[in-house]
């Protein structure tokens, strides 16, 4: 099993998702944002960087993560990308719809542009459909798993732009669990982490 570590800033919301114990036994360990250049990154094979996190905190620790990265390792990055921390994502914004769903012939207009990939195993359309803050136009040759139909990508795995594996998407799926909110999250995060731990990457 893959050692993961997750970034951490102490916030409720990341506390709730990553200690719950059906979600614990994939993380080796939070590491605590403010004080990340004293940790050794080396031990470990994923670094997931949540959402919400403070931007200037993890922009100070860019080398860090980017030497990590290249040393051949994953890098998990979620929810929206207005930084540009990682290379080639080129992050557009667009409008949330909270509340889609309530609509007449309700669609979310996303759609498995991948579906052979290993990630659907873990994981249905259905589990990653809430809403998305944004899409991507990756520069690079990518692996692009979810897309908002006609536009650009919430998901795609990138093994071009790095020494190592970008898996980068607009959902921020450990902010809305960990808030007790929108129950799609559960089941994203129910697959999504023993992919990250065991599957095909």
């Amino acid at each position: 099993m893959r050692k993961i570590a997750v970034l951490y800033s102490g916030s409720s919301h990341q506390h709730r998702s990553f200690t719950e114990p059906k979600y614990k036994q994939y993380i080796a360990e939070l590491l605590y944002l403010p004080k990340l250049a004293a940790t050794d990154l080396d031990t470990f094979d994923v670094l997931i960087v949540s959402s919400q996190l403070h931007q200037g905190q993890v922009t100070r620790h860019l080398d860090q993560i980017h030497a990590f990265l290249n040393s051949g390792k994953t890098v998990v990055a979620f929810g929206a990308q207005h930084q540009s921390w990682f290379p080639g994502h080129r992050w557009e914004s667009r409008p949330t719809n909270f509340w889609w769903w309530l609509e007449p012939s309700a669609k979310s207009g996303l759609v498995l542009t991948k579906p052979e990939h290993d990630l659907f195993r873990y994981i249905q359309l259905e589990d990653a459909t809430w809403h998305y803050h944004g899409v991507f136009f990756p520069e690079q040759e990518v692996e692009s798993l979810i897309e908002i139909e006609n536009d650009g990508s919430i998901m795609y795995v990138d093994k071009k732009s790095t020494q190592g594996t970008l898996v980068l998407t607009t959902l921020d799926p450990e902010y809305h669990y960990g808030s007790y909110f929108m129950p799609a999250t559960e089941q994203f995060l129910d697959g999504f982490l023993p992919w990250l731990a065991n599957g095909h990457i």
